[in-house]
C-alpha cells in the first residue's frame, strides 16, 4: 500500500530532488518546520509523521505550547528563528537547541552569560542583513567579521550564517553572497559552516546554492493562525 501524500512528504521529495541536482546528499539538508503562530494541535500531526525539528519566532509563544509536546516527543529539536531580545537570553538558552538570530554584540554578551549559568552551549547562526534593509534584523555585512570574533571569544558555538533575502526579488544572488561570506570569514564545515537560508517559496534555490538548513512554514502548515 502506498504511503499517503502529505505536505511533509512532498517537501522532503523536493529536498531530495534539489539535493541530487546540486550533487549533494539529501540528508545533509535539515528541514526546520516553522510552527510559529500555530497551536499544538496543528503541530502534533507533523510530529506523528516523524518531523522532529521545529522553528519558533518568540520565546514566550514557544514556552506556552512546547513543554507538553516535548514530553511526548522528547527527541524533538527546537530552533529559535525570530529576533531575540537580550533580556530573554536565559529563557532562550533553556528552551532552544539552536538560535538563528545572533546579530549584535550585546546579544553575544547576554547569550554567553546565559550559557555559562545554564552550563549549556547552544549553537548559534549569525544573522546577516543580506539585503541591507533597515527594517530587518541581522548584522551589517561590514560588521560580520567583528561579530564572529566576539562570538568565538565568548565561546559561543557557531552553527553558521543565516539570512532572509529581500521580499519580491530573485533570492539566488543573496544566497550566493551568504555562502561567500561564510567562506570568506573562515566558517568551514568544521566550525559552523552551515547556511540557514531558504523558506517555503525558495528553498529549492537555496539548496542549489548550499543551504544546510531550510525554514519552511506555510508549505507545511498552510495559512497562519495569527
Amino acid at each position: 500500500m502506498e504511503s499517503a501524500v502529505t505536505p511533509l512528504s512532498q517537501i522532503n521529495e523536493k529536498i531530495a530532488r534539489s539535493a541530487r541536482i546540486a550533487g549533494r546528499q539529501p540528508e545533509d539538508i535539515t528541514l526546520i518546520a516553522i510552527s510559529k503562530t500555530h497551536p499544538a494541535e496543528r503541530i502534533a500531526p507533523l510530529l506523528e509523521e516523524g518531523q522532529r525539528i521545529f522553528g519558533e519566532n518568540r520565546v514566550q509563544e514557544a514556552e506556552g505550547k512546547w513543554p507538553q509536546l516535548l514530553e511526548r516527543y522528547p527527541d524533538t529539536e527546537l530552533h529559535l528563528v525570530g529576533q531575540l531580545q537580550s533580556n530573554k537570553a536565559d529563557e532562550a538558552v533553556a528552551l532552544f537547541d539552536c538560535i538563528h538570530s545572533l546579530d549584535r554584540p550585546s546579544l553575544v554578551k547576554a547569550l554567553a552569560k546565559a550559557m555559562g549559568k545554564a552550563g549549556k552551549r547552544v549553537p548559534c547562526f549569525v544573522q546577516v542583513n543580506i539585503g541591507e534593509e533597515e527594517q530587518k534584523g541581522g548584522c551589517a555585512i561590514t560588521d560580520l567579521p567583528d561579530l564572529l570574533e566576539r562570538a568565538r571569544e565568548a565561546d559561543i558555538p557557531l552553527a553558521g550564517l543565516m539570512c532572509v533575502p529581500p521580499f519580491g526579488v530573485e533570492p539566488a544572488p543573496f544566497f550566493a553572497l551568504l555562502d561567500k561570506l561564510a567562506r570568506d570569514n573562515g566558517l568551514s564545515e568544521a566550525e559552523g559552516g552551515g547556511l540557514s537560508m531558504g523558506m517555503s517559496g525558495d528553498f529549492e534555490t537555496a539548496i542549489m546554492l548550499g543551504a544546510t538548513h531550510i525554514r519552511v512554514g506555510s508549505a507545511l502548515f498552510g495559512t497562519r493562525e495569527g
